[in-house]
């Protein structure tokens, strides 16, 4: 596991590869996502320090006082200095290609063990052949899970097709990613839309798309508190963790779609002024269904009709099923599995952006370099590596360069470990159940996000977990929290008088 994942008491053990931390703070969130087109550089920022200038050689850069950046475990943190230009140049070429007929053998593949599995259970699970009822059952139970693996690496191939990396076509990329997430009820241009805003605002607290972490204030208010008075919430039950978590993984995926939980609440920002007065809710019109939501620009709508249209197919032949087989059948069939593929991409796109080792930034902090940073790598042993392609182990390659295939995913990992040094972060101790232990570690330690107690300057967009479970460093205390508001005011109002 990576030594920045890892407690303070562990991290002390061995050591650590230094990065210096000397990125300009005249980043702001005007940085631009450089383009996935292999033969492509970072285009320039509107910053006055753009991601090229800080690759150059030639400029000395100046150190800023960022004071002391600490996670959640006690670790200390150095915001990244590389760029995205090292990071693609560390890639050997060859990890770039892209090829539709290989793509195409793995969606075969998946096909086929979902209609092997189909056939065996619908012939040979049935009273005749196993007679015991209790026996039948959990071998069907058996059926939902393991439907539900080869469901979610159909889902995975079809997310690769929605960044491109599925083949050098778009029209077979799209085509195929439509007739895959259509079939396990993913409306596909409208996720592919957002998803791509994800992966250009990655780790940014206001313009991320998925899991944006509570602020201080945001968690306060949700429990009726001033945010100073944080330190009064009692500690979380851990029935209640457990609650949250079966909404989480059951629901979780269906609201996100309904009601863009866990994306960002700015959409008084939208350019075409879709999100006026509008906050995620279930009937603000913020979801992935219609083309007036605010997570849409105009002349994407007609898309988000097709994915419509694409569910409403979908929807149509699962009913004739149902009414020809009967919908008990139907729901052992295909909605079980379903809540299991729903479950599983849950939990992966959670781990692979939530852990107390991960920090997020705001808008004058974040750069696109820093935000692909702040994702962790996991390991699922044989499901993750052959029944999810790859996904959750290669992550945060794939947030520097999408366009790559998962089967080369592994390779272009390595490659840029280098160049990240201390800055990459995995966390694979215990396989597929140290996987599943990480949800839970996640929600226990990870409740909402402030900067550290020292820091200064720039330090103070970078934000880290804390919890009020007594996990890790603690919150920041009232009196120091009550002095940097005080702190905020006056700059604040210094601001205004400088305007006026």
């Amino acid at each position: 596991m990576s030594s920045s994942a890892l407690p303070q008491n562990a991290a002390l053990l061995r050591t650590t590869l230094k990065v210096d931390s000397t990125a300009s703070s005249t980043s702001t969130s005007t940085a631009v996502s450089p383009s996935d087109s292999p033969a492509e550089t970072p285009r320039q920022s509107p910053s006055s320090t753009s991601l090229s200038s800080l690759s150059s050689l030639e400029e000395p850069v100046a150190k800023d006082g960022r004071g002391r950046l600490v996670d959640t475990y006690g670790n200390d943190f150095s915001i990244p200095d590389y760029t995205i230009k090292q990071i693609r140049d560390a890639i050997p070429l060859h990890c770039f290609e892209r090829s539709g007929r290989q793509g195409l053998q793995y969606v075969a593949r998946d096909l086929a063990c979902l209609a092997t599995v189909f056939y065996i259970f619908y012939h040979y699970v049935t009273a005749e052949a196993v007679p015991s009822k209790a026996v039948r059952f959990c071998l069907w139970v058996v059926y939902t899970f393991v439907q539900g693996l080869f469901g979610t690496g159909l889902w995975v191939l079809a997310h690769e097709a929605g960044h491109q990396s599925f083949s050098p076509s778009k029209k077979l990329n799209d085509t195929v990613g439509f007739l895959l997430h259509s079939a396990l009820l993913v409306p596909y241009f409208s996720w592919k839309i957002s998803h791509g805003k994800h992966h250009k605002s990655t780790g940014h607290i206001e313009r991320d798309m998925v899991f944006v972490p509570a602020t201080r204030e945001e968690y306060a208010s949700k429990w009726g508190k001033a945010a100073h008075e944080i330190a009064e919430l009692v500690e979380e039950a851990p029935l209640y963790t457990v609650w949250h978590l079966l909404y989480q993984q059951l629901g979780g995926w269906l609201a996100y779609l309904l009601s863009n939980v866990t994306g960002h609440d700015f959409h008084e920002r939208q350019p075409e002024g879709k999100g006026k007065g509008k906050k995620n809710g279930f009937f603000s019109g913020i979801n992935h269904f219609l083309p007036s939501s605010p997570l849409y620009e105009k002349k994407d709508e007609h898309l988000i009709l097709l994915s419509d249209l694409g569910l409403a197919i979908v929807g149509m032949v699962l009913f004739i099923l149902g009414q020809k087989f009967g919908w008990s059948n139907m729901l052992v069939w295909y909605f079980a599995p379903y809540l299991w593929v729903n479950h599983w991409l849950v939990a992966i796109t959670f781990l692979q952006h939530t852990d107390p080792s991960l920090p997020h930034y705001t808008g004058h902090t974040w750069t696109f370099a820093r935000g692909a940073a702040a994702t962790i790598d996991r390991d699922m042993g044989f499901i993750g590596r052959h029944l999810f392609h790859g996904i959750i182990e290669t992550h945060v390659l794939h947030h520097y360069v999408s366009t790559i295939p998962f089967y080369h995913a592994d390779e272009a990992s390595e490659a840029i470990k280098p160049i990240m040094g201390n800055h990459y972060r995995s966390d694979t101790a215990g396989g597929p159940w140290g996987f599943l232990k990480a949800l839970w570690t996640s929600a226990r330690w990870c409740h909402w996000v402030e900067p550290s107690d020292d820091a200064e300057g720039e330090g103070k967009g970078v934000l880290f977990f804390r919890n009020r479970n007594g996990l890790g460093i603690p919150p920041t205390s009232k009196e120091v929290y009550l002095s940097q508001e005080a702190g905020k005011k006056t700059v604040l109002d210094y601001d205004s008088d400088a305007e006026n």
